[in-house]
């Protein structure tokens, strides 16, 4: 019998075998966050005397046992239980019986389970923000490591430009950094508390969410109770968006390695363990992490369309069709930190071939550096342009191979400690310790 069933109540099997779908499977992501979302609700009903001090104090201690078996341990949900909500009510009862039916009292579980989500969130982002520290920390030493090594640039896939191994490991760097501005702003969002909206309007109990929203670590309200569930798909397409620039950073750095690995360009190599071969030509090695890299770039790329296509034309309130956002989010936390854990490993143990530029047919990238010696020299741009043109055409053009560029941000100053600075000023932002702190206290590890 579910929680919310009436005596007249009698649900169809293939109904609720339709309406369930995999949200029993996506429950399992929520069960901790389920428990310490209770002990805060249990705390603030106490505090207005909806639950007698003793009965608060027993039902924190349960909820704390409950969590403490959860660590570490595979959950499963008894096939007759609904979901986690309503298994963690049950398991409460069965304790300590009629008080375990007292823990719901002024909410719903539309905010129980939009606290749930918001809590599951919060934790995926921090430890999304620390895998993106990590491979910034990694793209800066192999900046520096390779700094002098030369390759060509492109334009249209054409040979343009000198650049080096410095920039193109400092490029992503940087580029992690607006990523993480990103981030910081959904995680922002994220880490308001939507619990005491109940089912969208509030409730007539006298609740203190502002006690709920400082045990649980939030920074703020969703103040208005119909906004809190209107945030929900909102704040789910907010971080897709988020996760989609990571994605788009790190699908295009392992297309330039594909390319860099091919033959043709020859650039770098790896160790015969981190490529994959044929099952017919024996010289091959694949990159099949980086493709398979891009692959779920992409996909993750398409996440955020997905999520408003599903919340497409909604009107406020709470609707079943955004149960199925979890589906489409909640594993995508997972394979982010998967692509940049195995990112990091093939940058870790990348070969960088030495003097590619030595090689005639790249002559052509030091064009420019021709042009501009000339006008250094004082010939006006557009005749050195034209000369050097000339000298292309003719077949006599000869450059000296050597560079000089000093400005900030070129090959001779990388500004790494100038980016390395942006990175630090947003990771001050996020409030980690503090909020990790709250749930601590909550769990009774304080």
């Amino acid at each position: 019998m579910k929680l919310w069933a009436k005596n007249t109540t009698k649900t169809a099997a293939a109904v609720e075998s339709f309406t369930v779908g995999r949200d029993r499977e996506m429950d399992l992501f929520l069960a901790p966050f389920d428990v310490l979302g209770s002990i805060a609700h249990v705390q603030m009903l106490t505090s207005i005397q909806l639950l007698r001090e003793e009965e608060g104090t027993v039902l924190m201690n349960e909820l704390r046992t409950i969590y403490q078996e959860m660590q570490g341990q595979e959950l499963k949900l008894p096939a007759e239980v609904e979901d986690i909500h309503s298994y963690i009510e049950i398991i409460l009862t069965q304790r300590l019986g009629d008080i375990g039916k007292k823990i719901h009292a002024a909410r719903s579980r539309n905010d129980q389970v939009l606290l749930d989500i918001r809590l599951f969130m919060r934790h995926e982002l921090e430890q999304i923000v620390e895998s993106t520290s990590a491979l910034f920390e990694l793209l800066q030493q192999q900046s520096e490591r390779y700094k002098y090594q030369l390759i060509p640039g492109y334009t249209h896939l054409q040979l343009a430009m000198p650049s080096s191994f410095g920039l193109w490991f400092g490029a992503y760097a940087e580029s992690l950094v607006d990523d993480l501005i990103t981030l910081e702003a959904a995680y922002r969002v994220v880490n308001k508390n939507p619990l005491g909206s109940a089912a969208g309007f509030g409730s007539s109990f006298p609740i203190n969410r502002t006690m709920t929203t400082q045990l649980l670590g939030f920074d703020a309200l969703n103040f208005n109770v119909v906004y809190a569930q209107m945030g929900r798909g909102k704040t789910e397409r907010i971080i897709a968006a988020a996760l989609a620039n990571l994605a788009d950073t790190m699908a295009r750095m392992s297309m330039d390695a594909c390319l860099f690995l091919n033959q043709q360009f020859d650039f770098i190599s790896f160790p015969s363990e981190l490529t994959t071969g044929s099952s017919i030509m024996p010289h091959k090695k694949n990159p099949d992490v980086f493709e398979l890299i891009r692959a779920h770039g992409n996909r993750l790329r398409a996440l955020p369309n997905e999520i408003t296509m599903l919340t497409t034309n909604l009107p406020s309130g709470y609707h079943r069709d955004l149960q199925l956002l979890k589906e489409h989010l909640f594993p995508a936390f997972q394979t982010i930190k998967d692509c940049m854990q195995m990112l990091g490993l093939m940058l870790s143990n990348i070969e960088v071939r030495d003097n590619i530029l030595d090689e005639d047919k790249y002559k052509f990238v030091f064009s420019v550096e021709e042009v501009n010696r000339l006008v250094q020299r004082g010939v006006p741009f557009r005749e050195a342009y034209q000369q050097i043109g000339k000298d292309i055409a003719d077949g006599s053009f000869q450059p000296s191979r050597t560079i000089q560029h000093t400005h900030a941000g070129s090959i001779g100053q990388l500004c790494n400690d100038k980016i390395r600075e942006q990175m630090q000023q947003v990771l001050a932002k996020f409030p980690f310790e503090r909020v990790n702190n709250c749930l601590r206290t909550l769990a009774g590890n304080s």
